[in-house]
């Protein structure tokens, strides 16, 4: 099976359990976490992930929009790309 990989960026203030509930939300809709870092500038909170959303229940468009509602929620802001768009918005 072919792999659909999503770029998943999270921003924010600094505080516990934000890892685990982004983990969490992606785990309850099959995307499976190929890649992740993360990152404390500050009092800020940064983390960079790649997915594979080939077995996930939602398509790009409901997965981002599932996210953002995340993010909302955890006060963080939430971003997916899928990996071609990713990949084109930021060629040098």
């Amino acid at each position: 099976m072919e792999t659909k990989k999503v770029i998943i960026t999270v921003i924010g203030e600094d505080r516990v359990g934000i890892i685990a509930a982004v983990a969490k939300a992606l785990a309850d809709q099959r995307v499976n976490i190929l890649d992740i870092s993360q990152t404390i500038l500050g009092d800020f909170f940064t983390m960079m992930l790649i997915g594979d959303i080939s077995q996930s229940r939602l398509g790009i468009r409901e997965l981002q929009e599932a996210l953002k509602a995340l993010g909302e929620e955890i006060g963080m802001s939430i971003q997916a790309q899928h990996e071609d768009i990713f990949r084109f918005m930021h060629r040098v």
